[in-house]
């Protein structure tokens, strides 16, 4: 982290399946002031996992140049949000005597150490191992057990790993880029932070990233994470459709999506017409809006709905209390928020990142929450524990770990 005479600087950086940002801010405390942001187009990933690394690490590498002209400063280390269906989450239970009668943080460390001792396969790595509440001599619902008195102490934690391969690569990108990586953060852990209240945590509530290419979601109860879940579809599956259905040129149906696209067509005006460009050269045509609001209400009706079914088969949906959260690009798509309230029948709302300052505006959209929610996660928490690259420890994990994946499948 390089610090100037003003604040410490944090970088946030998303690298998703249709864009990359890059937020650079200065922190002071809990304070977040915007000072620099870049975006580009992300090409060389799919679904969240990098398939070409020299595309990806040219488009790290403009959207973090774009962020240091604005920001005039030179970036170094970086906040990364990793994404992706290879990402799996899943609660643990770990139980250990106390030595001297009183807790204290060796205590906390070797409970949460007992909890992540799970067998797992070796192309998985872990990402998070998230503390949901400690249990001292049976006495559930305890957040921060230090100092307490008790011979046995317990713990339940949610853990969240992602295949070995994908997290290297997403690092590897980095690093070619010129990049020291912080920390790498699950996305919607990330985007958490910048658009969810203290309030909607402790009463109950689902945050749903929908990105380009995954649907993330992620349960929170009584202030801890309680449950995650990625879904393989997001939206570049809308942008994929109407491209077929409208036969135009991927890049004019990303276009017309984020233009005029709709997740209800009944709410549509019959009477409105686009232009949608032709391929090959051919004449652009008059078609009715209402037509491309067909086209997307089914497929935004399928992702809402396996997400929904995922929230019901897990038994988690009966803690959110405060309804639902939706963010990312896809969360702009007009009329998304009605079509999600009939098929959670929750309370919905769109998440915007909060509580920012300095170039605030230009961050105060959906698209942007996972690169702000990552400079927040960078003032709460010490990546000492996670993923440094500059210590060579995280390669040395992920290589050991590929060894064993290697030998397994060999």
């Amino acid at each position: 982290m390089s610090r100037d005479e003003k604040g410490e600087l944090l970088v946030g950086l998303d690298i998703g399946t249709t864009k990359i940002c890059a937020v650079v801010a200065e922190v002071y405390g809990r304070q977040v002031k915007i000072i620099g942001v870049g975006r580009a187009p992300s090409v060389g990933l799919r679904r969240g996992v990098v398939v070409n690394i020299e595309s990806t690490v040219d488009s790290i590498r403009r959207a973090v140049e774009e962020a240091e002209q604005m920001a005039d400063c030179e970036i170094g280390s970086v906040y990364v949000g990793i994404a992706g269906s290879h990402i799996k989450g899943f609660n643990s239970h770990g139980l250990i005597p106390i030595r001297s009668g009183e807790i204290s943080q060796d205590d906390i460390d070797r409970v949460v150490d007992a909890a992540r001792a799970v067998p797992m396969p070796p192309d998985q790595e872990i990402i998070h191992v998230l503390p949901q509440e400690f249990i001292v001599d049976g006495q559930p619902d305890i957040q921060d057990p230090i100092g307490m008195t008790g011979v046995r102490l317990e713990a339940d934690v949610h853990i969240v790993t992602g295949a070995v391969t994908a997290v290297h690569n997403i690092v590897k990108c980095c690093n070619r880029a010129g990049l020291n990586v912080a920390d790498v953060v699950l996305e919607p852990l990330a985007s958490a932070e910048a658009v969810l209240t203290r309030e909607e945590m402790e009463l109950g509530v689902g945050l749903l990233d929908i990105g380009g290419g995954t649907s993330d979601l992620a349960v929170f109860s009584g202030g801890t994470i309680k449950h995650t879940f990625v879904l393989g579809l997001g939206g570049h599956n809308l942008t994929n459709d109407l491209s077929v259905g409208l036969r135009t040129p991927l890049r004019e149906a990303e276009r017309l999506k984020e233009e005029f696209g709709c997740a209800l067509a009944s709410l549509i005006d019959k009477d409105q017409v686009i232009e949608v460009p032709s391929v090959g050269g051919r004449k652009s045509r008059r078609l009715s809006r209402r037509v491309m609001g067909e086209i997307l209400e089914p497929r935004v009706e399928e992702m809402l709905t396996l997400i929904n079914q995922e929230m019901v088969d897990s038994r988690y949906k009966e803690l959110v209390n405060a309804g639902l959260v939706l963010t990312g690009g896809t969360a702009m798509l007009e009329h998304i928020e009605e079509l999600a309230e009939q098929i959670f029948d929750l309370p919905v709302r769109i998440g915007y990142p909060a509580n920012l300052e300095g170039l605030d505006e230009m961050v105060d959209s959906p698209q942007w929450a996972t690169a702000v929610g990552l400079l927040i996660y960078g003032t709460r928490h010490d990546p000492a524990g996670g993923f440094r690259v500059r210590s060579g420890k995280m390669f040395t994990r992920l290589g050991s770990r590929m060894k064993e994946w290697f030998k397994s499948v060999i």
